[in-house]
């Protein structure tokens, strides 16, 4: 799909001495491109518009589509016609002034960065669009960053992957988007801006920054998992829009579930980092220690007791990132005014509609279906697009379940079989259960047996189970010993969250998409 190895960065050589203050200063000179101008793309340049007038972005739209095409007409009838002239001029920047919209050869000739601002149905071609332009227009020291918030998935190999992953150098930009938010002209914004070198990575935050004097960007190496925390949280917002509509009356449980939400994307990115073929270049192969970049301590690792000794089983060094994390927790809050972002207004059309029919969604597309119907458009819902994928990002990943259980239990909303949908429905609408949920599932297998051994102790079998766990020195026992106390499915008595976590621990890593 992609060369290995592409170069990508503002040097087109190894730092030297003789040209790299001249190459520095070329860069902080520059100008930022975003091409192919969604809603976040030109919220920024409004943004910008708005609180500068050295305008430093260059836009390109996407052949075919209106430089203002992803704002509604009311949002468009409430914008100030200076700013939208202001918007205009910096998608024509033409040389004979022919009044056409930049295009992606534009930015690569007259800017130091360029943002792909395409959603996942495009983003793979335009990588590789921007790849093969740069080199032909022998631009190689542009460097190219995506803010695609999805997974992306190769047809012929039936593989997903988070595209950083694939690109090792590609940049990723992500900030905190909420709907209509950055045209308000009193707010600030924070955003980081990754790339596994720690020079590139200062210095595009710093041409980012000139953008507005209302939007913080911050330098980071971490352009994978940041990547993988814009996807999972993407998902995860739509469950959290669903709590907040459905279980608005029960503020007991939006703290828990919101929480375990803000947490597993958090540890599923930890585990995603483990799998980095250039993690431990990431932190000893730096010009400089990542400390220099505002990351508090140089590594976060959490290890696991195996065998007597402990071994790092995530990386989370880069929950450092103020930024990302805000991300997060932002996208799952219910703002006191404005919208929420679009994925948490899909979860909240979901809650309203189960309501309404007393059922999950039959499938996919009866959930585009209705939030088609809401108004929200098909492209603009990046968690949908994660979520087709999911089975394939846990296998690859090895992500535990877990540490997945609430994006698990949405998958099984929305993509599972009729015959266990019920049980999801329960689930999901019932306090009670939706709480028991949130606390078991993320129990791991050892801790299931002792659970179940003590929910059963008048058993011999549970006896001695836990008395051996505790009196075997060498907790071989412990490790290599599970009991079965009752068949998981033909049990009338099992609670149905239960239920619904024993058939997602037996089906969902098997699902064929």
């Amino acid at each position: 799909m992609f060369e290995k190895n592409l170069t990508n960065s503002f040097f087109t050589e190894t730092y030297s001495s003789e040209p790299i203050a001249k190459r520095i200063s070329e860069v902080l000179n520059g100008k930022v491109g975003f091409y192919s101008v969604g809603l976040y793309p030109a919220s920024l340049a409004y943004n910008c518009a708005l609180h500068n007038q050295g305008l430093n972005i260059l836009l390109a739209p996407r052949e075919g589509r209106e430089l203002f095409g992803a704002f509604s007409d009311v949002d468009l009838s409430e914008m100030d016609n200076g700013i939208k002239t202001k918007i205009e001029s910096m998608a024509v920047s033409n040389v004979d002034n022919s009044g056409t919209y930049n295009t992606l050869e534009d930015l690569i000739i007259n800017c130091e960065l360029v943002v792909l601002g395409s959603n996942s149905k495009h983003i793979i071609n335009d990588v590789d669009l921007a790849f093969k332009l740069r080199k032909k227009l022998n631009r190689d020291n542009v460097l190219i960053a995506c803010l695609v918030g999805s997974f992306c998935h190769d047809e012929e190999k039936n593989e997903s992957f988070v595209l950083c992953e694939k690109i090792n150098n590609l940049a990723f930009f992500s900030g905190f988007h909420r709907h209509g938010a950055l045209r308000n002209p009193l707010d600030s914004f924070t955003a980081n801006f990754c790339h596994p070198d720690a020079m590139n990575a200062i210095l595009g935050s710093k041409l980012l920054n000139k953008i507005s004097p209302n939007i913080q960007v911050s330098a980071g190496v971490h352009n994978v998992e940041g990547q993988y925390i814009k996807a999972a949280k993407n998902i995860s917002s739509i469950l959290a829009g669903f709590g907040h509509a459905f279980h608005k009356n029960n503020p007991g449980l939006l703290p828990t579930l919101l929480t375990l939400l803000l947490d597993q994307c958090l540890d599923q990115a930890a585990y995603v980092s483990m799998r980095r073929a250039d993690r431990e270049k990431l932190y000893t192969k730096q010009p400089f220690p990542i400390t220099e970049l505002g990351y508090i301590v140089q590594r976060i690792d959490a290890s696991l007791l195996k065998d007597g000794d402990f071994v790092t089983v995530r990386d989370h060094t880069f929950s450092q990132l103020t930024a990302m994390v805000a991300d997060v927790r932002g996208s799952m809050m219910l703002p006191v005014s404005g919208n929420p972002t679009r994925n948490f207004q899909a979860g909240e059309v979901l809650a309203g509609r189960m309501i309404e029919l007393k059922r999950c969604p039959k499938g996919v597309d009866e959930f585009i279906e209705w939030c088609e119907k809401s108004g929200l458009k098909r492209g603009a819902l990046e968690g949908i697009n994660s979520l087709n994928y999911w089975p394939h990002i846990l296998r690859k990943y090895e992500i535990p379940l877990s540490n997945s259980s609430m994006i698990n239990l949405l998958y099984m909303c929305i993509m599972g079989p009729a015959d266990i949908k019920k049980d999801i429905f329960n689930v999901m609408t019932k306090s009670p259960e939706l709480t028991n949920y949130c606390q078991e599932s993320v129990k791991s297998f050892k801790s299931k047996k002792i659970s179940d051994s003590l929910d059963n102790f008048h058993l011999k079998t549970s006896i001695d189970f836990i008395t051996k766990s505790l009196t075997d020195e060498s907790r071989l026992f412990f490790d290599s010993n599970s009991i079965d106390f009752y068949d998981p499915f033909n049990s009338e008595n099992k609670a149905t969250y239960n239920k619904v976590i024993d058939y997602i621990e037996t089906n969902l890593i098997e699902s064929d998409l």
